[in-house]
């Protein structure tokens, strides 16, 4: 495991060292694809996410015995603003309720045999209200990110990533506007169900803080300091340390697809052994994907967070991975090929 960094310009330095694709893996995936009694392409997605699965896991075949879903939750200055449909002391309890077993991301995880951790960052401090200061100091910002890669060990075979803020739409919207530009009104959604002159309200919030921030930030990492939150901050770790460790990983919505979007801002390819669970009716997300240059395997019109969607998504990679180390070669069932 990479040891925690003491400071952003240590993360910086980790990013220009991620490894890339194991080609050979892949290869040998595609080639196995070919062989398999089925049409070539009948699969569609399944066919590409058991090659990716190779890819990034760096073996052939792909595995995906041991499956874990990671939800971090941190608290947002800026839920004072009046952002949120619920009082920022919702996040403690909803980690209670995950501990207890009694919230969604708890019955999936059952449903699809995934490992279930959660991780407290710091609930008793909430990052500073974004529209008056930076979210983050550097040194809390790079601990975050730290605690987060602790989260990914040895032996996993996929990560299924997520979290649970109240105000942390507010932080993604702001992050997403900073990194990739526009409007408030184009990133910045109803959350936990603001609407009216809650979501206009939620919007010029977007709006100043985005305008108090974005020249002072010197690159992506200044502006997750700035703008982001604990937790998103320890997805963006999770997200590297997964690279690092070779685990490919399943983002969830909204705020952890713009957690890792912090990464992409720094290098487009420092995602690609990531993949997206579902488009989630927070409308930022559309927007965001299609800078990121991502497609989420379904639309359910989901927007819980608490990486109930990626946490879903485990299901079709274990498909995927079933269907393309189980099935039959052509050779093996006596079945004609293709003329």
């Amino acid at each position: 495991m990479t040891e925690p960094a003491a400071n952003l310009d240590e993360i910086r330095a980790m990013l220009r060292h991620l490894p890339g694709p194991d080609l050979d893996a892949g290869s040998a995936a595609a080639l196995r694809q070919t062989q398999l009694t089925k049409p070539a392409g009948s699969l569609g997605r399944l066919e590409e996410l058991a090659i990716w699965m190779a890819t990034w896991q760096a073996r052939h075949p792909p595995r995906l015995d041991h499956p874990r879903t990671v939800v971090f939750a941190g608290n947002h200055g800026v839920a004072a603003r009046g952002v949120s449909a619920y009082p920022a002391t919702v996040t403690a309890q909803m980690v209670q309720n995950f501990i207890a077993g009694g919230a969604a991301v708890n019955q999936l995880c059952r449903v699809v045999d995934a490992d279930l951790r959660v991780y407290e960052m710091n609930l008793e401090t909430p990052t500073a209200d974004i529209t008056v200061a930076a979210a983050m100091s550097e040194e809390d910002c790079a601990r975050a990110i730290a605690y987060g890669m602790m989260a990914v060990e040895p032996g996993l075979d996929v990560l299924a990533v997520g979290e649970m803020g109240i105000g942390n739409t507010t932080a993604a919207a702001a992050l997403c506007m900073a990194l990739f530009g526009g409007e408030a009104a184009l990133w910045t959604g109803p959350g936990t169900g603001v609407a009216g002159a809650a979501l206009d309200n939620k919007r010029r919030v977007v709006g100043e803080a985005v305008a108090l921030h974005r020249h002072a930030a010197g690159d992506s990492f200044d502006m997750l300091r700035c703008l982001g939150g604990l937790e998103l901050a320890a997805i963006t770790g999770a997200v590297m340390a997964a690279r690092l460790g070779r685990v490919p990983v399943v983002l969830d919505g909204f705020a952890a697809t713009a957690a890792a979007a912090v990464l992409f801002a720094a290098d487009p390819r420092a995602l690609d052994h990531c993949v997206v669970a579902h488009l989630s009716a927070e409308p930022g997300h559309r927007q965001l994907l299609e800078h990121m240059r991502q497609r989420p395997l379904f639309d359910f019109g989901m927007r819980l967070g608490e990486a109930s969607g990626a946490t879903l998504a485990l299901g079709v990679l274990k498909a995927a991975v079933a269907c393309h180390n189980g099935m039959a070669t052509f050779g093996e069932a006596g079945v004609s090929g293709p003329a």
